[in-house]
């Protein structure tokens, strides 16, 4: 009796565990899904880590220039933008733009981003520069105190203003130092057959623009200066823009890489990298806007990739 009673719960108990499996499993059961990674959203791209740019085999450039490109602001927004795209670190080096060339003739930079080009010229046919590519305009403005001593404002010409001025022993700041704004200024003067050279009221500075305006404005003096490095500084003087649109007061820039027969320590590759993105398109457009949302204007007119001729050049 006993034994029967023990075979009667065996069986109960099989017959529970068959009904249990039956329930816990589904005709159409499949394997267990393999984990997989989640598909990229806004949120979780923004955290992941940028691609960062290989560094160059010599990632150092040596870059010679106007203080008027530095002045403005434009190499501030220009540089980090090179070197984040590029790899290179970028060591600026802001005098006139004879200086920079001097510098480039010496081997002692590896580009060169100036304004005159009448000098760039002679550069490139001496041999010292590999590339020569068109860059960027704006112009040069005469400026002054609101007294207008010299009675020039709204004159057509810088001939005329330079004239009224030398006639009348107004106080004029020049920067005397080879730079494209100080070749420019001389060769307005020349342009007049007269020559200021000695005159007492004729105050050279020997500094960049930005230091030689603080000077006109100190004194209350005439100076000639690029229409970028005014604006952008213009509430640190008290001087306003008299002359201005004369087609000969053109300001043009172009970017130089420095030839690397002068030393084997110009980095040629570097000097080229930063040459074309000068004159890439993504970059003309970036100068094409710098200036806009403060002054309404752009401080520079991107040029490159254009005729010469249409800036009223001969190369």
């Amino acid at each position: 009796m006993k034994q029967t009673k023990i075979n009667i719960l065996l069986c109960f108990l099989l017959v529970f565990s068959l009904t249990l499996a039956a329930c816990g499993a589904s005709p159409t059961e499949s394997a267990p899904p393999v984990a997989t990674e989640a598909p990229a959203t806004e949120e979780t791209a923004a955290t992941e880590a940028p691609t960062e740019v290989a560094a160059p085999a010599n990632p150092n450039i040596i870059l010679a220039t106007t203080t008027s490109t530095q002045d403005s602001g434009l190499l501030d927004i220009l540089v980090p933008l090179f070197e984040e795209q590029s790899g290179y670190t970028v060591q600026t080096i802001a005098v006139g733009s004879g200086e920079a060339m001097k510098m480039g003739e010496e081997g002692n930079a590896d580009v060169l981003l100036v304004h005159a080009p009448a000098s760039e010229v002679a550069f490139m046919d001496a041999g010292h520069g590999s590339d020569r590519y068109l860059v960027m305009h704006n112009d040069f403005v005469i400026v002054g105190p609101a007294t207008d001593p010299a009675g020039i404002k709204g004159m057509a010409t810088a001939a005329e203003a330079f004239t009224a001025i030398f006639n009348s022993g107004a106080e004029f700041i020049t920067r005397g130092d080879d730079s494209g704004t100080h070749k420019k200024e001389l060769a307005l003067w020349k342009a007049t057959a007269l020559d200021p050279a000695g005159q007492a009221w004729y105050v050279e500075t020997g500094q960049g623009m930005g230091a030689s305006m603080i000077v006109a404005s100190e004194k209350g003096a005439y100076i000639l200066t690029d229409r970028a490095t005014y604006l952008a500084n213009k509430d640190n003087y008290e001087l306003e823009i008299l002359v201005e649109g004369e087609s000969g007061l053109l300001n043009i820039y172009h970017v130089i890489t420095v030839n690397p027969e002068k030393s084997d320590q110009i980095n040629y590759e570097g000097g080229l990298a930063f040459a074309n993105f000068m004159v890439d398109a993504a970059t003309q457009a970036v100068i094409g806007e710098f200036g806009v949302d403060k002054y309404g204007a752009p401080l520079f007119f991107p040029d490159a990739g254009k005729d010469p001729a249409e800036l009223g050049l001969d190369s």
